[in-house]
């Protein structure tokens, strides 16, 4: 007597956007499946989104590096006025004379006298 066999067909491959439809009918959240058609819509808007929180995160970094560097400007900026104005203390006339009277040095009292040659 002939038994009865069964048979199993080959399956074919399910496409990412089958398994996807398959998995959201049993989420309920598509009674009828997903949209497909709409999918590179929603996936172009994505990308887009990605790119426009990529460029944020740069600004603030930016921003931030900005800020740094003003007041990293701003501490130089005093410094150079500070010791500007040292410097223009150190060279007065008065200034230096008190300086280098500990070295034995006087200041002339005798005003300078102006060379003058003969040409023959």
């Amino acid at each position: 007597m002939v038994s009865n066999t069964f048979k199993l067909k080959p399956q074919k491959k399910e496409s990412l956007f089958a398994r996807l439809d398959r998995s959201l009918r049993m989420g309920r959240f598509f009674e009828e499946g997903m949209p497909v058609r709409y999918l590179p819509h929603v996936a172009y808007v994505t990308l887009l989104l990605i790119i426009y929180i990529g460029y944020n995160h740069y600004v603030e970094k930016t921003t931030r590096e900005i800020n740094k560097l003003q007041i990293e400007v701003e501490n130089l900026r005093t410094e150079y006025t500070t010791l500007k104005s040292q410097y223009m203390y150190a060279r007065l006339q008065s200034e230096v004379a008190r300086r280098v009277a500990d070295r034995g040095l006087q200041e002339s009292k005798v005003p300078p006298k102006k060379i003058v040659i003969a040409e023959k």
